[in-house]
């Protein structure tokens, strides 16, 4: 690992990082308040209708209870939006958008290997990424502990699902490696990463407001973050972690085995 790149690439992130961090803080804290304020309200309601009852179970989660609550919070678009701003921004931007501009040459010129490159970049990411989910669950902690409902969630399994959270959008990070390393313009890496991301996503949610089409969440990985039963039990299913890890390291040996060997003529 390159420390002055490394230190670089943590100071040309620190805008996007400090509002980032903000917005999750304050999504954070208002989730806890809507289950404070109208959560049970919200179950008496939905509680009798059973198609109503299976669209609130949105990624897993639900309004009845502060850890479905969480991990409604968790899976929702906006939480998927902020922490892909790192998880495919980065990525992406780093070679084949650093390719597309003419400058990677000049940064390669630099007494920097390519794989230390690649690595720097991936260690800062995965540390970017993990700012930002703690962000998101110490506002939930902070925003359950100010509305009075702290005692119904066991805190000590926070870190668990700060940990799965990480690993998952460290997977499609790594998934960004891949495809930003195979291309010399932007659009097609940007492309299919995205289209990995956003195609996982719409098949976890499908899953779980479809019954019928439950068997098509293991397709997806968002389906190996179970955050409600990570909160309620502390069991982290090791299947889960082993199988985010792998995409992780999959993707990653791909990317420091073609970003050696790919050619950096000049762009046209």
């Amino acid at each position: 690992m390159n420390r002055v790149l490394f230190v670089r690439t943590l100071s040309a992130s620190r805008i996007r990082l400090v509002v980032c961090a903000l917005a999750l803080f304050a999504w954070g804290l208002v989730i806890p308040v809507i289950y404070a304020t109208f959560g049970k309200e919200l179950a008496s309601v939905i509680g009798g209708n059973p198609l109503l009852s299976q669209f609130s179970e949105f990624g897993g989660g639900d309004l009845f209870s502060l850890s479905g609550a969480m991990a409604v919070g968790f899976i929702h678009p906006f939480t998927t939006l902020l922490m892909g701003i790192f998880a495919v921004g980065l990525p992406i931007g780093a070679v084949a958008g650093e390719r597309q501009r003419g400058t990677l040459e000049v940064l390669l010129a630099r007494p920097i290997s390519r794989r230390s490159y690649i690595g720097t970049l991936f260690v800062a990411g995965a540390l970017l990424l993990g700012i930002l989910m703690a962000v998101e669950l110490l506002a939930n902690v902070t925003s359950a502990g100010a509305m009075g409902v702290l005692g119904e969630l066991s805190v000590g399994n926070v870190p668990l699902l700060w940990f799965n959270g990480w690993l998952l959008f460290v997977a499609f990070m790594a998934i960004g490696f891949a495809a930003s390393v195979s291309f010399d313009r932007l659009a097609p890496a940007l492309g299919i990463t995205l289209a990995v991301l956003l195609t996982m996503y719409v098949v976890d949610v499908v899953a779980s407001l479809w019954p019928d089409a439950s068997w098509i969440a293991r397709y997806s990985l968002f389906h190996y973050v179970r955050a409600k039963p990570l909160l309620d039990t502390g069991n982290l299913a090791l299947g889960d972690v082993a199988l985010l890890s792998a995409v992780v390291a999959l993707a990653m040996a791909y990317a420091w085995f073609v970003f050696p060997r790919r050619d950096l003529a000049a762009p046209g």
